[in-house]
């Protein structure tokens, strides 16, 4: 063994013994091997754990971090290789470059436990946030995990950039130089960020809601850092900066807890009094028994003549807001008042005109 060691290390191949050849190409089969062994060892191992405790806490941040320790483990276990290869540094200067990229790599995988940490506890707090009652833990997560996110990456970043040689503390400085160009040109971008910051601590509005305003009017998908997405009815997709939208008139129609119902009926002006007087006295019964009408307050009142018709106004609220439901209501309220008035011999007036010729007769 100790002759054919020797031999091994007497025969080069690129400045590089056959030996270190031999033992760089074993620690990276250790280590191809080793990753998948491991990974598996430690899924098993995570299994264990959280099987004992109650919290999903533990669940998430270790399946965030199955993936990346893998490729950790296969980072590792290529430096190691390079280091076993030892080539000659005037020939492959590749040890120092080896271990800066090792390190720059390092941190991107730790950098991508942490984004999935944030992905994974932002599902969790979320399932969380739709038990509870209140509606503003359901935007705030999502809001919070953008932002760490974005704090992620520029601390990325910066400790990227540090560990390639550049200076920290002169970009620092050199934003402070162009700070105030740095901040006129963001300015849109900082008011905007306040802007969400004022819309989920005011909460004119959550997430799925119908909302109106002057311009535009639809159902709130997603309040973001910049900006808020409404699908309109006619389904397209509106983005509206948060800092304008924070300064709009904004009517939140399913911030009502009934929805109204106006209208007005009209009947011929043959119509009698006592006609009238049933008439009226059936419509209220109708909105007295329907189930789906609020008994809280409503109106039925003959309250003009027309130029074509006696009219008769409706005023009331149907119990639920949502939209068909609501329409239901309306339906089976307007069947059964046309029922009524069929069975009273009443007729719908329409606009008419009568028109005297008179006659010159000599």
């Amino acid at each position: 063994m100790d002759n054919l060691w020797t031999q091994m290390t007497g025969v080069t191949l690129l400045d590089i013994t056959l030996a270190h050849w031999l033992l760089a190409a074993t620690a990276l089969f250790i280590t191809v091997v080793a990753q998948r062994y491991i990974v598996r060892l430690f899924h098993i191992i995570a299994q264990k754990i959280t099987s004992r405790t109650e919290t999903q806490l533990d669940n998430v941040l270790l399946e965030a971090a199955e993936r990346p320790a893998g490729m950790l483990i296969f980072v590792v276990g290529l430096i190691i290789s390079v280091h076993l290869l030892n080539p000659p540094a005037d020939s492959f200067p590749i040890i120092g470059l080896a271990d800066n990229i090792g390190r720059i790599i390092s941190i991107v995988i730790g950098v991508w436990f942490l984004w999935r940490s944030i992905e994974g506890l932002a599902v969790y707090f979320t399932a969380r946030a739709k038990q509870t009652d209140s509606t503003l833990d359901d935007q705030l997560v999502p809001f919070v995990a953008k932002t760490l996110k974005v704090f992620l990456v520029l601390t990325a970043v910066l400790v990227v950039a540090q560990n390639m040689g550049y200076s920290i503390s002169g970009l620092i400085a050199s934003l402070g130089i162009g700070g105030i160009a740095v901040a006129m040109a963001a300015k849109d971008t900082i008011s905007n960020i306040f802007g969400s910051i004022m819309i989920l601590v005011d909460r004119p509005f959550m997430v799925g809601d119908w909302i109106k305003t002057s311009e535009f009017e639809g159902v709130v998908e997603e309040v973001g850092f910049r900006s808020t997405r409404i699908r309109t009815f006619s389904r397209t997709l509106v983005n509206v900066p948060n800092s304008t939208l924070a300064n709009m008139v904004i009517d939140n129609i399913d911030g009502r807890s009934e929805r109204r119902i106006k209208m007005r009926i009209g009947l011929t002006y043959d119509t009698t009094p006592e006609q009238m007087k049933a008439a009226l006295a059936g419509i209220e019964k109708i909105l007295c028994d329907h189930p789906g009408v609020d008994q809280s307050y409503k109106l039925v009142k003959f309250d003009e003549f027309e130029d074509s018709s006696l009219s008769i106004f409706l005023y009331y609220f149907s119990s639920s807001k949502v939209w068909e439901e609501y329409l239901q209501v309306r339906q089976e309220v307007n069947l059964q008042i046309m029922e009524l008035l069929e069975s009273l011999g009443l007729e719908f007036a329409f606009p008419t005109r009568t028109l005297h010729i008179e006659s010159n007769q000599n």
